[in-house]
């Protein structure tokens, strides 16, 4: 129900009306004066209680919408004005944590494009030529950066190929590979041996990174002058050997301890040699490929990874090893989120 109250214009001059009316007009604005009073009260009260309130929650609401600063509305009211206050409420602060999310968003967004910048930096640009041996590698990065890397380095007679992989993911993780693959590319000027290159590239690592991180890595060594190849484990996945002549994937364990574990790794590595004839395979990988799983939940395992190899290596060159394999692996995890970062190389004795 609403309430209208007309006032005339020239309703402040009502002591003259008073004064030139006759009694009986008097005696009567008299009488209606305590009503008067009541009705001023009333519009008081109802201006305070509807016109107030309404005016606070838009005011607060156009402070939010414009972007300045906003004060919540505490109210203990259960009418509409209570509602429309707790309303603003409640959708200010999912907004705010809307916002939030946003902002952590682009934050791990900027930090994902710079680690991915700086995992890609590490990647050989192009696979190099080596005598006595063709080779072909790649890293896929999962959608959060994760620790994989690998390089292929090559100084006088000895090439080395290295695969990595940080505990952890992000950025890091990426920063910690390219202290690795820096002092690593430095001492590959220095020693010749894999063993000295892990040694002293571990005692550098352990003083400049945190206590629980730490990078597994295998590095083989491609002696071009003799011939031969040599690897060296750092707590990595196994090394796979196919042999030519029997058609057979052999699995060898690279033994070791990771890389930043421990301050002195020279009583736990050691490196051996891998006799290789012309056609034989050596294939690197990380454990992103073999525990990837299905969406059944099954891993895909060492031993598939095995079976591959020995199913394609007798035909194919490394890059279609490479090609083929990943062919198997897409199939059989299929539309399930890649979690890690997946690295493949495969190498050939020509």
């Amino acid at each position: 129900m609403a309430l209208v109250l007309l006032v005339p214009a020239d309703f402040f001059a009502l002591p003259r009306l008073i004064k030139y009316a006759p009694n009986k007009m008097v005696e009567s604005l008299i009488k209606l004066s305590p009503l008067f009073v009541f009705f001023l009260f009333i519009i008081l009260v109802l201006w305070v209680v509807f016109h107030h309130p309404m005016r606070k929650i838009f005011n607060e609401m156009k402070a939010f919408i414009a972007g300045r600063t906003y004060k919540k509305i505490f109210t203990k009211r259960v009418d509409e004005m209570g509602v429309l206050a707790h309303f603003f409420n409640d959708i200010t602060r999912s907004l705010e944590k809307v916002s939030g999310t946003i902002a952590e968003g682009k934050r791990m967004s900027q930090e994902y494009s710079v680690g991915n910048e700086i995992q890609r930096k590490i990647l050989p640009a192009s696979m190099p030529q080596i005598a006595g041996l063709s080779i072909y590698g790649n890293m896929r990065p999962a959608t959060e950066i994760g620790g994989d890397s690998f390089d292929i380095i090559q100084t006088g007679n000895n090439n080395l190929i290295y695969v990595g992989d940080v505990t952890g993911h992000g950025l890091p993780a990426a920063l910690i590979m390219v202290m690795v693959n820096t002092i690593m590319h430095t001492y590959s000027e220095v020693y010749q041996s894999g063993y000295d290159i892990l040694v002293n590239t571990n005692r550098i690592l352990k003083q400049r990174i945190e206590p629980r991180r730490f990078m597994t890595c295998v590095l083989l060594r491609w002696n071009v002058q003799e011939q031969k190849m040599y690897y060296t484990g750092a707590g990595h996945e196994h090394v796979l050997i196919y042999r030519k002549r029997d058609g057979v994937c052999e699995v060898r364990q690279t033994g070791g301890v990771a890389l930043g574990m421990v301050p002195d790794i020279s009583k736990i590595i050691k490196e051996d040699q891998i006799p290789m004839e012309k056609g034989d395979f050596i294939v690197l990988y990380s454990d992103g490929i073999i525990e990837a799983k299905n969406l059944q939940g099954e891993m895909f395992g060492v031993n598939r990874l095995k079976e591959a190899v020995e199913k394609y290596a007798g035909v194919s060159a490394p890059d279609e090893l490479f090609s083929r394999i990943s062919k198997d692996f897409a199939f059989f995890v299929g539309e399930q989120v890649q979690e890690d970062d997946i690295t493949l190389i495969a190498m050939r004795r020509e």
